[in-house]
């Protein structure tokens, strides 16, 4: 009987212990202090790695065919879609529309979805890398 009232209170002991160095844990803050310019800094290498890294992105094609038509599509998308910019690029024989630069596919995807409504050709692709 001894034996177990020892115990009982060598555990309550071993439990008291446990909990009072949970409550007397310390809590604390972290402030980070940093130039200001670090984040303009971060955002022109982020401007920078999206055009550096174009062809590893994601873009739609409006228009295939001759040139006169190629201008009159680029300014109808202009109109219509004011957030990507649409370019024009030759490929023999043809001048290409192209829009965007879409990170993802699912980006592309629904941007996609948008211009079918007008654009009923376009479609997503990857352009080649080119070669150096």
């Amino acid at each position: 009987m001894i034996a177990i009232k020892l115990k009982i209170k060598q555990l309550s002991l071993i439990g008291l212990l446990l909990t009072s160095t949970i409550t007397f844990s310390q809590a604390s803050n972290v402030t980070i202090n940093q130039d200001k310019n670090i984040s303009v800094l971060l955002d022109l290498k982020k401007e920078m790695n999206k055009n550096e890294h174009s062809s590893d992105r994601y873009k739609i094609q409006i228009y295939s065919g001759n040139r006169a038509d190629a201008q009159s599509a680029k300014n109808n998308f202009n109109e219509a879609f004011g957030e990507w910019e649409p370019s024009i690029e030759y490929e023999t024989p043809n001048f290409k529309i192209w829009a965007g630069n879409f990170v993802t596919r699912l980006e592309a995807d629904r941007a996609l979805k948008k211009i079918k409504n007008k654009f009923p050709s376009a479609f997503i692709f990857k352009p080649k890398k080119e070669k150096n």
